[in-house]
């Protein structure tokens, strides 16, 4: 007989598989790569930090090479990286190559949050664990007078870190992720709505990861294997979702999710790509986020003609990946 450490217990093909003994392989990962202190492309610095020991949180920060002649504060992005909540990594090549082109282009300031990852740490964890990383971000704001952030269960206590304190206008807050992580970017500005927190200028979200047990749009016509996927993945990687496809978190549209008048930030923008089978939703979102009540100043819709999901992030410098990260300069600095 095998040993326990050999035994499958389960799969999601073909990203991981978790044996008996609770060990996780995960068959896609991508090369971790280290901060840099002047990136040979772009020239952007970054450094990793820990936001929290308990529950331990960790980001890789970027900042521009302009910093470097100038002391104008700079906007901020909080970002959060896709992977299905259960792969990748703030701190893999791809993630790295990823906020280089972006910090460059739209000259800002970038916190990457490691948020943990599913099936070790099923949702809501990702959700916690970035919402958590945000209210660490906003505690250097400066109505916190204070050389320090007073210890409490947010900041845990941790220092000041300079290259935000130093380098960033707080009044140009923006999130943004990639699938997984444009999902936890809209809960996190729900729930930042739900707060009262106003400090959100803005919000990206590309090719976000939204779904639901009905079809709208073309999706009936969409390749089987691909939404199989999509469903399969969410499904393992929160076993408890109330309401499974429709769980609030993944429909924004389901019976009984929160309003999106309530959205807490100021301007959305949503990116899609024309062979990406989570489109639909990405356009919906726009759609709905018009006639709801919202009461931004604008959403905007971008589509990447004949491109697939997350092209931009493994294929960085092709056209259509540069002109995506045009619009997402641009979006940051309006």
């Amino acid at each position: 007989m095998a040993s326990s450490d050999q035994e499958i217990a389960s799969e999601l093909l073909p990203l991981l598989r978790v044996y008996k003994n609770g060990r996780v392989e995960r068959l896609i990962e991508s090369q971790i790569v280290p901060p840099s202190l002047k990136d040979a492309t772009t020239g952007v610095s970054s450094k990793d930090i820990t936001i929290s020991t308990n529950p331990s949180i960790s980001a890789r920060i970027y900042i521009p090479s302009s910093k470097l002649t100038t002391t104008e504060k700079l906007p901020l992005l909080v970002y959060f990286h896709g992977g299905g909540f259960c792969i990748e990594s703030a701190f893999s090549l791809f993630q790295q190559r990823y906020l280089n082109a972006v910090v460059s282009q739209a000259n800002v300031v970038a916190v990457s949050v490691d948020y943990r990852l599913a099936p070790e740490h099923p949702l809501p964890v990702a959700y916690e664990d970035c919402w958590t990383s945000l209210q660490w971000v906003l505690s250097h704001t400066k109505h916190h007078h204070d050389e320090q952030p007073q210890p409490h269960s947010i900041t845990h206590g941790f220092d000041v870190e300079p290259w935000l304190k130093n380098n960033v206008n707080f009044e140009r807050v923006f999130l943004g992720g990639d699938s997984a992580g444009a999902n936890i970017a809209h809960n996190i500005a729900v729930r930042a709505g739900a707060n009262g927190l106003s400090v959100i200028r803005g919000m990206f979200l590309v090719h976000p990861y939204f779904w639901g047990s009905e079809r709208i749009g073309s999706e009936a016509d969409m390749d089987e294997g691909a939404k199989d996927m999509v469903e399969r993945i969410w499904l393992f990687v929160n076993p408890c979702a109330k309401d499974g496809l429709d769980d609030p978190m993944f429909n924004p549209f389901a019976h009984g999710a929160p309003s999106l008048s309530g959205l807490g930030c100021k301007r959305v923008l949503v990116c899609v790509a024309e062979n990406d089978v989570l489109k639909e939703r990405g356009k919906f979102y726009c759609e709905e986020l018009k006639k709801n009540g919202w009461e931004g100043e604008d959403v905007e819709l971008f589509e990447s003609a004949e491109e697939g999901h997350a092209f931009h992030v493994f294929s960085p410098d092709t056209q259509n990946a540069q002109l995506l990260f045009k619009c997402l300069a641009s979006f940051l600095n309006k």
